[in-house]
């Protein structure tokens, strides 16, 4: 009777959880995108935050460089967002001073996700929900990407990924038809800034400003910092 009891609880607990996720997907409010080339990665994002119609603010970094090996990018709620981020840098730090070593990015990426899968499995009355885009660079200079769902799944991406962002039906769009094998990290970083100016020509939720890092057996390099200005004629 017990374990029944047990079974329609979880069942009910995952059915809310899907369901709010759902809901969450296309109103993250941001566009992130992350690339694979041949000699590297590129991530991207926009810098607008939003709340239901109003813009809250033009100049938000959606990329945190977590060390000069990784970098993530977020989409989800702003405060969900920046707590992710938090804990994560100190996680991974820790996880770093006790085995007197870095770990590769699949197992930092990893750990990002299990963070994200305890959190929202565990009771509260408003678990956080973030997606994120995991991109580093390991020891032997191979650079990856990972895809970590709201939910806490970790895929490594082999050529691009939008994660949940609002942008993300745009983004990937685009990319069906320009993204190509064997992409410079220089031809990246267009097409990367092309991403996500295409996003805020549709998506409300994105603009003001763009942001672009690579990623590349040298480390984490912020390549691009521009604004997105109004033009009235």
């Amino acid at each position: 009777m017990l374990r029944t009891l047990l079974l329609h609880l979880n069942s009910v607990l995952n059915k809310k959880m899907n369901e709010e996720i759902s809901k969450s997907m296309l109103k993250s409010h941001t566009s992130i995108v992350g690339l694979v080339c041949k000699d590297g990665v590129i991530v991207a994002a926009d810098r607008r935050v939003t709340a239901g119609s109003i813009v809250m603010n033009k100049d938000e970094k959606k990329l945190k460089v977590i060390n000069d090996k990784y970098i993530i990018a977020t989409t989800g709620g702003a405060a969900d967002a920046l707590i992710s981020e938090k804990l994560i840098s100190a996680e991974l730090r820790l996880l770093e001073l006790r085995n007197k070593s870095r770990p590769n990015v699949k197992e930092a990426a990893n750990l990002t996700g299990m963070m994200l899968y305890r959190n929202i499995r565990t009771p509260a009355m408003i678990p956080f929900i973030v997606g994120l885009l995991f991109a580093g660079v390991n020891e032997d200079g191979v650079c990856e990407l990972y895809t970590i769902e709201p939910a806490g799944g970790v895929y490594r991406v082999k050529d691009y990924d939008a994660n949940f962002s609002s942008g993300m039906p745009y983004i990937l769009g685009f990319l069906e038809r320009m993204y190509k094998k064997d992409l410079s990290v220089k031809e990246g970083i267009e097409l990367a800034k092309e991403c996500i100016k295409a996003s805020t020509q549709r998506d409300s939720a994105s603009g003001n400003g763009i942001d672009v890092y690579s990623i590349t057996k040298d480390g984490v390099n912020q390549v691009v910092s521009e604004e997105i200005l109004p033009q009235y004629k």
